[in-house]
């Protein structure tokens, strides 16, 4: 007869509750944080690079409407130089 089947449901649930956690638990707990911390700052992410690309599309339209006065200005090509 194996010791585990003289054992009761109460006595396995008393011998967990005096273990605590076992490192599997406390592992997989820290891992489920880690991956919430990771999916937020992916999100960050996201955000700040949507928010460059903006930045990015006005500099660009800025720099296109200074070329336009520019040339505008004496008859030469900014990009040019000639």
């Amino acid at each position: 007869m194996k010791i585990f089947d003289m054992l009761t449901n109460e006595d396995m649930k008393r011998i967990k509750d005096d273990r605590g956690d076992s490192d599997l638990t406390k592992r997989i707990k820290f891992l489920e944080g880690k991956c919430r911390e990771a999916g937020r700052a992916m999100i960050e992410l996201n955000m700040k690079y949507e928010a460059n690309i903006k930045e990015l599309d006005r500099l660009s339209e800025e720099n296109t409407n200074l070329k336009v006065m520019l040339k505008g200005t004496d008859g030469r090509d900014p990009d040019n130089n000639s």
